[in-house]
């Protein structure tokens, strides 16, 4: 999501769903209840949310921040409740007996937003493009189990086809898909966003469409101001359960989340997604009971990146000693305000297949980290760097993670700022960073699956830190191939217990939501990815 909002990279804290699982209070004050912002339209809400890292194309979009923009403007087969189950928006039910060949049908009668009708070829031709790897599309991996995909998405070289088998459309409202193997959580996929249709409008100039799309979502595209904000506006013709209650909404840019903090209690903003450190031992007394403090589904993470000199071919005891190294307990407490919980695995709770591991490696044992570096051959040169986003609010708690580290092991350790979140990612696609960055996943569907094979697995287009091992790998396809979902689902317990010997990232704490709103909306609730439910808020 990314993702995960693959799921989404989460830049601060981390879509937008059909049923609230928290509500922040009403505030009894009205007095300073009309909306002081400029240039809000009337009726529209606010939101900080960032410069996206990529045109807004569905399946070239796998960071939070472009995420929620992509999920005010598409609506796929379907969503999921506050609790994690299936609700169906554009998909009338999608089946299957064998858990190989799903057939989908679509709710008849929706359109995109040029006027168009949303039919099964909608979504046929638009899984084809993503795929193709011609196209280049960070999220192709996601459709790598539909037969057919090798052949349009191949290792190397030109595609040997441009459709994949595995696609059928029956009739304007049905279509199929048939998988190379059975995929028991096959139909869970379906609720992550990259799986949207595309209009035909799109084919004929798809630089265009991603500055400007068109899609059959609650929103329509009105404008983007780059690294200012974007704009749209309710779709009076929308026919999904989640249907606008506010008139549009501008997601706003802001180059730290202490600017944004200070626009929501000035009146600018009207709603934040995270409080930064700075000002978390404070917002709870300005902000009354405006307060969104909630845990969602999304872990917080070192990912060391094997391609560079510091983890290339390391022993994973080495990985294991810097977790030990980092006093979790301490830092959440104290730098994050007691925020965060420390994570106990590679899973958030929330997601079915969670597990406490029986472990010490989240432990803080400096003797013992210090042993297990030394017994794994050392860090080279015996320094680390952290990269991570500066507009994100984690300069506090990266310096502390960097002191914990230094002082437990003796091993140096130093923040490696980039400027925003765009800058970030790009390094690591780019495989540009120094030797481990700042992860956060959020989950794009509840399934302990969606925080292993989408992270480790080595094709996934999220795994940025390069991380390959073929026994890893093999344990997935085992949940994978699984005959049912609960199989499948304690096949990637099993995996999880692997994933922890090879380290392929250093799990610190799971997310909070700690956010708030102004005195200007209503209704703000959160989904279980942390995701302010947007088409519920509505204006004062």
């Amino acid at each position: 999501m990314r993702g995960a909002k693959s799921a989404k990279w989460v830049a601060g804290a981390a879509i937008i769903a059909l049923a609230a699982t928290a509500c922040g209070g009403g505030d009894d004050d009205s007095s300073d209840s009309a909306s002081k912002e400029k240039g809000k339209p009337a009726g529209y809400v606010s939101v900080d949310v960032g410069e996206p890292q990529k045109p807004l194309i569905p399946a070239d979009t796998n960071e939070s921040l472009g995420s929620y923009v992509i999920q005010s403007l598409f609506t796929q087969l379907l969503e999921f409740d506050g609790d994690g189950n299936i609700v169906y928006t554009n998909a009338e039910s999608v089946k299957s007996d064998d858990n190989k060949t799903w057939t989908v049908k679509l709710k008849p009668g929706w359109k995109f937003h040029d006027g168009t009708p949303v039919t099964a070829e909608s979504y046929v031709k638009a899984w084809n493009w993503y795929a193709n790897i011609k196209n280049n599309q960070q999220n192709a991996f996601w459709f790598e189990d539909i037969k057919g995909y090798a052949d349009v998405h191949p290792e190397k070289g030109d595609p040997k086809a441009q459709e994949m088998s595995g696609l059928k459309a029956v009739d304007d409202t049905t279509f199929t898909i048939e998988l190379d193997k059975p995929v028991p959580y096959f139909e869970y996929k379906l609720g992550y966003y990259t799986f949207a249709p595309l209009p035909e409008v799109f084919y004929k100039d798809t630089k265009a469409f991603g500055q400007a799309p068109v899609g059959n979502g609650p929103y329509v595209f009105e404008k983007w101001d780059h690294k200012k904000l974007i704009q749209v506006k309710a779709n009076p013709d929308y026919q999904g359960p989640n249907k606008a209650k506010n008139k549009g909404i501008l997601f706003k840019n802001y180059a730290t989340v202490e600017a944004a903090y200070q626009d929501l209690i000035s009146g600018n903003l009207d709603m934040i997604r995270q409080i930064g450190p700075k000002d978390l031992p404070k917002y709870k007394q300005d902000l009354g009971d405006r307060t969104v403090e909630e845990p969602y589904a999304a872990v917080q993470s070192l990912v060391p990146t094997f391609y560079s000199k510091t983890f290339k071919d390391i022993d994973p005891k080495v990985i294991q000693g810097l977790s030990m190294g980092i006093d979790r307990a301490t830092i959440t407490k104290t730098v994050l305000n007691g925020t965060r919980e420390p994570a106990t695995s590679f899973t958030p709770p929330g997601v079915a297949g969670n597990q406490k591991l029986d472990t010490d490696v989240f432990t803080f044992d400096p003797a013992k980290a210090k042993a297990l570096i030394k017994e794994g051959g050392g860090v080279p040169d015996n320094k680390i760097w952290i990269q991570y986003n500066a507009d994100g609010g984690h300069k506090e708690w990266v310096t502390a993670v960097c002191e914990s580290i230094r002082n437990a092991t003796g091993v140096d350790c130093v923040p490696d700022a980039k400027p925003d979140f765009q800058t970030d990612l790009e390094a690591r696609d780019n495989d540009q960073v120094k030797s481990m960055y700042r992860g956060g996943w959020v989950a794009d569907y509840p399934l302990n699956v969606n925080f292993m094979r989408e992270l480790y697995g080595t094709t996934a287009e999220a795994n940025n830190g390069r991380f390959s091992d073929k026994e890893v790998d093999a344990e997935f396809k085992k949940g994978d191939n699984a005959a049912t979902l609960d199989e499948a689902i304690k096949d990637y317990q099993i995996a999880e217990k692997l994933v922890l010997e090879k380290m392929p990232a250093i799990p610190l704490w799971n997310y909070k939501i700690n956010g708030g709103y102004s005195k200007s909306v209503d209704n703000v609730a959160i989904d279980f990815r942390g995701d302010y439910v947007m088409t519920d808020v509505t204006v004062k």
